[in-house]
């Protein structure tokens, strides 16, 4: 185990002054991000160029997988205005492709399914496309056909780790229920644009991505994130092992050999790095 972080994975340099804009009117507006509440390495850069992540439901998770950075405990109640604030700070900011997250909320019949959807269709006069990246709604395909029907861009459900760490890193979770989700949504809307993220350095091995990325791939998942695992606290798992950038390299050619339409692999990428650009990749060349 190694906490010392290889040159390549350091940020680089941002802009300050935008960075604090952005932070101010999200503070303003009464909005958590995933950019912040799971300490995110890009979030300075993100900021300074005007995005963010937007993360509903509130800041506690009823969930305490050990990889993440944000807060397990008592879920808030569902903010009804939430919605609203969300599209006006979509507009004030410019955005042209909002990605959408959440808390997991188990303690709601239907995972948070009906914020999401409220949240979409504030966000549609806005005139921006809108990517939800959902929880597994604890299996609850109800609510998954609700999402569904909402009409988001994309949707987005992160396998996270590789099916073997699950018992370890991702208690709660399940693998294959995971799957199940992201072949459901084809299911029901052959046509939307899926997509899924892996983190890697927890002590996975290549074998292991392989077998992730093809089972995502015969869960008809179109797009895959690929990023370093990095300890956002020291009081949560330590990195196991560095991925060089030659790795990721060769992580994305076999993805993209198995027929994914979008790959990001990279040391510092994150579900929504470059979000908006995978998305018009794949809708420009049409999805089936």
């Amino acid at each position: 185990m190694n906490d010392e972080i290889p040159e390549w994975i350091k940020t680089g340099q941002f802009d300050r002054e935008a960075y604090e804009k952005t932070a101010e009117m999200l503070k303003r507006q009464r909005l958590n991000t995933v950019c912040v509440e799971a300490n995110c390495p890009n979030r300075y850069e993100c900021f300074s160029k005007g995005t963010a992540t937007f993360m509903i439901l509130g800041s506690r998770c009823t969930r305490n997988c050990l990889y993440c950075n944000v807060m397990p405990g008592k879920p808030e109640p569902v903010d009804g205005e939430e919605p609203g604030r969300i599209a006006e700070a979509a507009k004030e900011m410019g955005i042209r492709h909002a990605v959408i997250t959440c808390v997991t909320r188990d303690d709601l019949d239907d995972g948070g399914a009906s914020q999401f959807i409220k949240v979409i269709e504030a966000l549609k006069p806005v005139g921006c496309t809108v990517e939800v990246l959902i929880s597994d709604l604890d299996g609850n395909w109800d609510a998954l056909e609700s999402v569904v029907k909402a009409k988001p861009d994309v949707l987005n459900h992160n396998i996270e780790v590789v099916e073997d760490m699950y018992p370890e890193m991702r208690p709660r979770g399940d693998y294959k229920q995971s799957l199940d989700l992201l072949e459901s949504v084809k299911v029901l809307d052959p046509s939307m644009i899926t997509k899924s993220g892996l983190m890697v350095g927890l002590g996975e091995t290549m074998e292991q991505i392989e077998k992730t990325l093809s089972d995502l791939r015969e869960a008809r998942v179109d797009m895959i994130t690929v990023g370093q695992y990095l300890r956002p606290s020291p009081g949560h798992l330590a990195v196991r092992r560095y991925y060089t950038q030659e790795e990721f390299a060769m992580i994305k050619a076999k993805a993209l050999g198995l027929g994914f339409k979008t790959v990001e692999s990279g040391p510092l990428v994150r579900s929504s790095y470059h979000a908006k650009e995978c998305y018009e990749a794949v809708a420009a060349a049409g999805n089936d």
